[in-house]
């Protein structure tokens, strides 16, 4: 079974005419709000719910020219939506910012004041759920996390959105997801999603995922760092089976990295030959934006987005030239 008429007329609205998602992603609280007091050398507290909004809609104003969809939160993006180019389409964030750090297994929680219905209400083309996913965790957590995504899927169904659920890799042991042990693991954490969340019980319809290595550990990579945890071949190899893995449209996230390493990770993507659908990507075009807002302003940050946002984002539309349309992997004619 594939989408409903009304998802499909959605997921309509979130891409390009090629049937590519090329969208950008606009929904970060807690560590926008962190940067940004970092940058400004002050309390995260005095980074104000205003402040928050207007680096969102000027991110919003200036790059959606330029995106298939935006992607936002309730909590602080909704103004920001308003302020949308008419090409692009709108998803909206429903779990809330980070994780219950009381408990391990990182376990997810809803907006309180949200609801799918809601969601469809303010006008958005889809939902999207960010979940912390390690196919190694304890059996009892990754449980709690399968029953979490069944109950948002069906409350999907029910209204006829598209659900793109977001999964995040992590070490339940505590390591570092940025070091060179993570980065040799890290192609069986994406691939063991991937299969997990392609499964129908889940109701998932596009799949928003890591890249399967970490560019800066594979040899002879526009950004490799000098360890190596495989060869470019290796790699290559670890972006098929991921691919393979998927029986749901799937696209690629930024995951937090710069630029050059996000677009060094499509390059090779492409290479492999991947089935993907798109990108989702957030602060490789507009992270370096944050100390500019934080020091100069909304009209200075509005000036770099203009000049290197633009840069940045078109630089991942041209990486994306190889992507495949969403329908494509669903096998229905649109």
């Amino acid at each position: 079974m594939g989408p409903s008429e009304g998802k499909i007329k959605h997921l309509k609205k979130l891409s390009n005419q090629a049937g590519v998602i090329a969208a950008a992603a606009m929904d970060q609280r807690g560590s926008l709000q962190k940067s940004l007091a970092s940058a400004r050398g002050v309390d995260p507290k005095q980074i104000t719910p205003e402040m928050m909004s207007e680096f969102k809609t000027a991110v919003v104003k200036v790059l959606t020219p330029h995106a298939s969809a935006i992607l936002l939160d309730p909590e602080y993006g909704l103004d920001a939506a308003k302020a949308r180019a008419a090409n692009a389409g709108l998803l909206l964030a429903y779990e809330e910012s980070g994780y219950d750090n009381t408990q391990p297994g990182r376990l997810p929680d809803l907006l309180p004041h949200v609801s799918v219905k809601r969601i469809v209400d303010w006008g958005a083309n889809a939902v999207k759920i960010l979940i912390y996913y390690s196919p190694f965790d304890d059996s009892a957590v990754n449980d709690i996390k399968h029953a979490f995504i069944e109950r948002i899927g069906a409350e999907c169904e029910t209204y006829e959105i598209p659900f793109f659920l977001e999964f995040v890799g992590y070490d339940p042991a505590g390591g570092d997801e940025k070091g060179l042990e993570y980065a040799r693991r890290k192609p069986d954490v994406v691939i063991g999603a991937m299969k997990e969340f392609s499964k129908p019980q889940y109701k998932v319809d596009v799949l928003k995922v890591e890249v399967p290595i970490n560019a800066e550990f594979v040899e002879g990579s526009s950004v490799f760092k000098g360890q190596a945890a495989y060869n470019r071949q290796q790699a290559l190899e670890h972006f098929r089976r991921a691919a393979e893995e998927a029986s749901k449209p799937f696209i690629y996230l930024s995951a937090g990295v710069g630029n050059a390493q996000f677009v060094e990770s499509l390059r090779m993507a492409s290479e492999a030959g991947t089935d993907y659908s798109g990108v989702l990507c957030g602060r490789a075009t507009w992270k370096e934006g944050m100390p500019i807002y934080a020091k100069q302003g909304v009209k200075a940050l509005e000036d770099w987005l203009a000049d290197q946002g633009v840069k940045n984002i078109n630089a991942v539309n041209e990486a994306i030239t190889s992507a495949k349309p969403w329908y494509q992997k669903l096998g229905v004619a649109v």
